[in-house]
């Protein structure tokens, strides 16, 4: 008899050991909350098409890339990304990277790495390619620009230059510093 109210006894001071100590426990590992850091992702997602589309409804440009990754609030990043937009005269241009960047609500696309820009100069007949290692596109604007080193192709010619600013509705493009060509007759 004695044997059976020790073991009961035993039984009860354990079970409430375990409630007064697990208590306990759960009250030290309470959550803390998790502070958020400005890389922290938004979103990503693989072979993705991110589109903006202008007052008329109508794609300003559109950009197509293996990894699209939002890096907070203030850009999202691209890797091997190809983009299309129109400029104000309809002309649509096409251009690839390895790499790009964009910035919310600016409309301007950063271009990195064996960047190549396409598409037709305003009164011009032949195709132009714009390569660098960096270029900007601002798409509200029609302005592709530079600080880096460039080279233009069309239609026989060949210019270089250390810095660039292509208005395309001005129909202009302005070469900053250190520019060589290379003219070919027709």
């Amino acid at each position: 008899m004695i044997f059976r109210i020790f073991a009961t006894a035993v039984f009860v001071v354990i079970i409430v050991g375990s409630i007064w100590f697990g208590g306990q426990q759960r009250e030290a590992a309470a959550p803390t909350p998790v502070a958020t850091s400005p890389t922290d992702l938004g979103y990503s997602a693989r072979r993705a098409v991110l589109i903006e589309t202008g007052p008329d409804g109508l794609p300003m440009y559109t950009v197509n890339a293996d990894v699209i990754r939002e890096r907070s609030a203030n850009n999202v990043d691209f890797e091997q990304v190809q983009m299309s937009f129109r400029d104000q005269g309809g002309q649509t241009w096409t251009a690839r990277a390895d790499h790009g960047e964009l910035g919310q609500q600016t409309g301007t696309v950063e271009l990195t790495g064996d960047v190549h820009v396409d598409g037709m100069l305003p009164g011009s007949p032949d195709n132009v390619d714009l390569s660098s290692d960096k270029l900007f596109v601002d798409s509200r604007a029609d302005i592709i620009s530079t600080d880096e080193a460039v080279t233009l192709n069309w239609g026989g010619r060949r210019l270089g230059s250390h810095g660039m600013v292509a208005a395309l509705t001005q129909r202009r493009v302005l070469l900053e510093s250190d520019v060589h060509g290379i003219f070919s007759p027709p």
